[in-house]
């Protein structure tokens, strides 16, 4: 009899050590995860930061507009869990924006806009939420597209002055008169 109870008290020994294994690499597991979910937070935001910063380096976004911009990123989980859908939802608006500065940027270098892109990002600032809590879900799938869009310029630069403007009208007619008689004969 005193060796089934030695056995016994074995066995349970045995599967409370096995289990305490098990749940200790269930944990490790856990913190591995959170770990890496927040790398990729904290690599959507370098992103975003290091883009901010080439824009203030510029002169074309005011630095103290940079933590503005970058509320977007650090409010996403305010009021959000933290899942794996969600940070993709976060990742995806980032590179948007990241995306819509950039080619604004290139674009505003090509065609010397840079006032014109300046004046839509202090817009675009100026409507982000003030409070944290503002920034939920339907924040990030509604409302910051639709801003981002309003960082866009227009592609051609406005002209200096009129004289431009008649001359070409001028030399478009020329060329319509033009055609019209090489089509007659």
């Amino acid at each position: 009899m005193t060796y089934v109870v030695f056995f016994s008290l074995l066995l349970l020994i045995t599967l409370l050590a096995t289990y305490l294994k098990i749940e200790s690499n269930r944990r490790k597991a856990i913190e591995a995860q959170k770990k890496q979910f927040n790398e990729r937070v904290s690599q959507v935001g370098g992103r975003l930061k290091s883009k901010l910063n080439e824009l203030v380096e510029v002169k074309i976004l005011r630095p103290k507009y940079a933590p503005r911009i970058q509320a977007i990123v650090s409010n996403f989980f305010v009021v959000q869990k933290h899942t794996d859908e969600n940070l993709q939802t976060l990742e995806d608006v980032s590179d948007l924006l990241i995306n819509t500065l950039s080619n604004e940027l290139t674009k505003a270098n090509q065609i010397g806009n840079g006032q014109s892109l300046e004046e839509n990002i202090q817009y675009f600032v100026s409507e982000l939420p003030q409070q944290g809590i503002s920034y939920n879900k339907t924040f990030y799938s509604e409302a910051l597209p639709n801003l981002i869009e309003l960082i866009k310029t227009n592609d051609t630069p406005q002209p200096l002055d009129n004289t431009e403007n008649e001359y070409s009208s001028e030399s478009q007619d020329s060329n319509n008169q033009l055609n019209q008689h090489a089509n007659m004969a």
